[in-house]
């Protein structure tokens, strides 16, 4: 029986292009895994979008003299392109400025209210100085009151991942002005996190599956759990729906996390199947994924899931179970670059799209999975992107591929008819088959970098075979042992395009037109607008009913018509390390 697996993607804010600080977090990893899911016959549902509402943006659209409105809509547009072409097979990325996502969310927020996981109450606002008006979290900065890192956010300290509040920061300041807030009290409602303290620690405590690093780290945040405040003074997110609070707006960490099941509603329906969605969400069986980045670890483990056992059997439910918890979070470390932190305000960046401008995709989302920061801080350099496109990607990978395909191609145009098989043969095809069960076993634990690593080592498993059997001497003395070197060959780098396509799609997609198949393996991805109402959005959505991709071992019909080979990947200039380094100078 087909699982059904929910990939839930972290929500990345529209205040500016993505850099791969971000994809390697929420990005490449979901989608390796989403792809090799579907690959493995299994009902995959991916889903995100753009956080539209996120405080960021308000900051973002200050600083260029636009509304919030607009400045959403234009970078909602440019981050959907840019995941395009990275790659990333969402089943549906939407935006949360959807009217779906506005019901989906005001109805969690009203039942909530009255299970009493919601309550008013009054706190302390953050208003201007200058202008009385209020300070949205993200507009004031400080020094962290837990680990003294001095540019903490009034909503989060960056440093240690803690949760905070404006009037907790040591100094805060106005990021608009650098004058000191004014704080006064404002009603507002909370989220009584104190009240599913006991409730999240049994279920965090049982999760002995997670990552080692995003259990402890949890359990750790449950030693203090204060209410958390879920609306604000703002005239930017989603509406209140309550009499009386139209100068309030309900808060977008609420409202985000709420996007993956919105998201999920809204795929159901523009299939035109709108129940579709609760094969995911109230299927016990069904199990939940998600992915960001550690500074999002808290959202995921602690408040999402108090926020569906507030809900419990709610409307969106029709009264038959609760909404499903999580089955994992899985979170990534940071990725710095050249020994700093990624961060756009400060310059220090590299955006996906300038990346994907220069290099190709499958590049990226090899270095971002090898070296990336699965379980530890890592370091994106440009000098080991390069090493590593070409002593490994090109030198092994590519090396395996063109050595096979150009021999087999310029001797015999098809696949060569076997004679009888070697030892030597049949170990190198039951070595590359058995990495169907290794490589699944790893990415279904989300190993992603033991997986490639798994793979690749087949590949340099497979030269090796080439290099010995020397098909181009053979052909000379002997063409039916040579062609059925080939055939093995062929064999085994058909093989490996599956092991490796939810890795490099986009070669893996080449590969397979080399071999002389039709169809496509995984893909494409496309960028479409969808109705709602008298309102159109952008989506990025993919149809993996139309993929023929199949996580199983070769099948490679003797006599198909082989497709004269080009190289995978392109082999890099050592300049490009200097080149980059300027221009990051330069910006």
């Amino acid at each position: 029986m087909n699982k059904k697996i929910l990939v839930a993607v972290a929500w990345p804010y529209a205040n500016g292009p993505r850099h791969v600080g971000h994809v390697a977090g929420f990005g490449v990893p979901s989608d390796i895994f989403a792809r090799y899911h579907r690959l493995a016959g299994n009902d995959v549902l991916m889903v995100s979008g753009t956080d539209d509402h996120g405080t960021p943006s308000m900051v973002q659209a200050d600083k260029e003299g636009v509304t919030p409105k607009q400045l959403v809509d234009r970078y909602n547009a440019i981050i959907g392109e840019d995941l395009q072409k990275l790659g990333l097979s969402y089943d549906l990325f939407t935006r949360t400025l959807t009217q779906n996502h506005y019901r989906v969310t005001q109805d969690l927020f009203t039942q909530m209210l009255k299970t009493g996981a919601i309550y008013k109450d009054t706190m302390t606002g953050t208003f201007s100085s200058a202008t009385g008006k209020a300070l949205p979290d993200r507009y004031v900065e400080g020094t962290c009151p837990i680990c003294s890192y001095g540019e903490a956010r009034g909503d989060q300290c960056d440093n240690c991942g803690n949760q905070l509040d404006p009037a907790d920061l040591i100094n805060p300041r106005s990021k608009i002005d650098g004058s000191p807030p004014v704080f006064k009290p404002t009603e507002h409602f909370f989220l009584d996190l104190p009240r599913f303290k006991e409730q999240l620690e049994g279920w965090i405590t049982a999760q002995t599956h997670w990552r080692p690093n995003v259990r402890a780290f949890s359990l750790n945040l449950l030693k203090e759990v204060p209410p958390r405040a879920i609306t604000r003074d703002l005239d930017w997110g989603v509406p209140i729906p309550l009499p009386g609070f139209d100068d309030k707006r309900i808060y977008v960490w609420f409202d985000a996390v709420i996007g993956y099941l919105s998201a999920s509603i809204e795929w159901a329906h523009n299939r035109g199947t709108p129940d579709a969605w609760q094969e995911w969400w109230l299927d016990p069986e069904a199990r939940g994924y998600y992915f960001m980045g550690k500074d999002n670890i808290v959202f995921h483990s602690e408040i999402w899931p108090a926020m569906l056992m507030g809900y419990g059997e709610g409307p969106l439910t029709g009264g038959q179970r609760p909404l499903n918890l999580p089955y994992d979070v899985v979170s990534s470390e940071f990725l710095t670059m050249e020994g700093k932190k990624f961060s756009s305000s400060r310059g220090v960046v590299i955006y996906v799209r300038d990346v994907l401008s220069r290099y190709d995709a499958d590049a990226l989302r090899y270095y971002l999975t090898i070296g990336g920061p699965e379980t530890q801080d890592t370091d994106f350099t440009w000098a080991e992107f390069v090493r590593r496109n070409n002593d490994e990607l090109v030198a092994t990978w590519g090396n395996l591929v063109n050595r096979v395909l150009k021999n087999a191609y310029n001797n015999f145009d098809v696949v060569p008819q076997p004679g009888e098989l070697t030892e030597a043969d049949r170990q190198i095809l039951q070595a590359v088959e058995a990495g169907f069960a290794k490589v699944g076993q790893l990415l279904e634990t989300a190993r992603f970098r033991a997986a490639l690593q798994e793979a690749m080592g087949l590949a340099a498993m497979a030269n090796g075979y080439i290099s010995e059997q020397e098909p181009w001497k053979v052909i000379k003395l002997d063409r039916q042992r040579a062609g059925t070197i080939l055939y093995v060959g062929l064999r085994v780098v058909d093989n490996l395009k599956i092991l490796l396509c939810p890795f490099l799609p986009f070669s893996s997609q080449r590969l397979h037109e080399m071999l002389g198949y039709e169809g496509t393996i995984a893909g494409p991805i496309t960028l479409k607008q969808v109705a709602e109402a008298e309102w159109t959005h952008q989506i990025l959505t993919c149809e993996p009913e139309t993929w023929s991709g199949r996580w199983e071992s070769s099948r490679l019909p003797v006599g198909q018509e082989l497709k004269e080979p080009v190289a995978l990947f392109r082999k890099l200039d050592p300049k490009v390390v200097d080149e980059e380094l300027a221009r990051l100078t330069q910006d």
